[in-house]
């Protein structure tokens, strides 16, 4: 299923053809809702199944373009769809998008959360598997961009730009 499928209102919530809980309503860069009728952002589609590489660079680009929220969702994919050794590998990278859209709303205590919780996740990933560069992903690189932001996002209390503060995923030198 794509984020392009028909929602419709049953019972006074927005639901799929499926019958599952899918808000239609727009939503801004950092994926805030926005009322109806409001001009938002394009939505991610959602269960796109990509492989790593494809992956990767599809959140580097919503990464770069300041849109964390919606790397997120590819990430989100990717763990949802990917082997199953992997799964912990895309969560984390997930969180790690979740706690960047925190910190660009200005939600200090969830993204600095979100960002440690994301670095431990690929961390542990990372110990388990032995694979600190899986598909040219810079892994140990991003811990440390992480727990950086967390520091910055908790000392300073506001919002961060989200795509000044982006990672690399492959690193300084991709």
């Amino acid at each position: 299923m794509t984020g392009t499928s028909e929602t419709r209102q049953y019972g006074g919530r927005d639901r799929d053809t499926e019958g599952r809980a899918r808000n239609a309503r727009p939503r801004d860069g950092l994926g805030r809702p926005l009322p109806y009728g409001a001009n938002g952002v394009e939505r991610q589609p959602e269960g796109v199944v990509r492989g790593p590489g494809a992956t990767v660079a599809e959140a580097q680009t919503l990464l770069d373009a300041g849109r964390p929220f919606h790397a997120h969702e590819v990430f989100e994919d990717a763990w949802k769809s990917g082997p199953p050794d992997e799964r912990g590998l895309w969560r984390g990278l997930a969180q790690l998008a979740v706690g960047l859209t925190h910190a660009a709303r200005g939600n200090t205590t969830g993204g600095a959360r979100l960002l440690r919780r994301g670095a431990g996740a690929v961390e542990e990933w990372t110990a388990g598997t032995g694979r600190p560069r899986p598909h040219d992903l810079d892994l140990a690189e991003l811990v440390v961009w992480a727990r950086e932001l967390a520091a910055v996002v908790e000392r300073d209390g506001g919002p961060v730009d989200a795509a000044a503060a982006s990672p690399r995923l492959r690193g300084r030198a991709a």
